[in-house]
């Protein structure tokens, strides 16, 4: 029986090398043929990656986590916990994805991103630097979220918003069309930004 440690604890597991890539799957995990997991990457725990999803440079997928479609998982990223990546979304760089989370669409996260909790990305949503998306929150539309942002709670922001900087968008808030909310912002209960209004400070 072959065996791989994949650093996570557990020790040596029973692991193959994938045909298409090379890299190292736990016998645990299921890759579909037509993945790719490039020889470096590591796909382990109960993960599922499947149709003609790529997980390639150093990038880890494990625990319950789904990628699918055409959806890339690159560079040092890691996607673990029952998230699901699909579509033609692309998580990369040093960027996380974990708990419940959803990354789909078009949707790009990268840089030092962590999307967690049941936190939804997608359409053409962007989220980069150190972006933290978590709770219940909704990004998507052609939204671009970076710097030290976080967005938490029930918040929603979609349209061409833009949040940068050190800004926060929580509670129930709401920010669409070409809001941009940057600076120190804070957008929290129930207040709405919208594409007449812009928000820095």
């Amino acid at each position: 029986m072959t065996t791989y440690d994949f650093n996570d604890g557990a020790g040596p597991v029973p692991a193959h090398q994938h045909s298409n890539g090379s890299g190292w799957v736990a016998d645990s995990a299921r890759v579909a043929a037509s993945a790719f997991v490039g020889p470096k990457a590591k796909v382990y725990g109960n993960a599922v990656v499947s149709v003609n999803a790529r997980v390639f440079d150093n990038a880890v997928v494990s625990g319950n986590a789904r990628v699918s479609g055409n959806a890339e998982v690159s560079v040092n990223a890691r996607v673990y916990g029952d998230t699901m990546i699909y579509g033609n979304a692309r998580v990369s760089d040093t960027a996380k994805v974990s708990f419940n989370a959803r990354v789909f669409g078009n949707a790009v996260v990268s840089g030092n991103a962590f999307i967690y909790d049941d936190a939804w990305v997608y359409d053409n949503a962007k989220v980069s630097g150190n972006a933290v998306i978590d709770g219940n929150a909704l990004v998507s539309g052609n939204a671009v979220i970076d710097g030290n942002t976080k967005v938490s709670g029930n918040a929603v922001i979609w349209g061409n918003a833009l949040v940068s900087d050190n800004a926060e968008v929580s509670g129930h808030a709401k920010v669409y069309g070409n809001a941009v909310v940057s600076g120190d912002g804070v957008i929290s209960g129930n207040a709405k930004v919208s594409s007449v209004a812009d928000f820095a400070r």
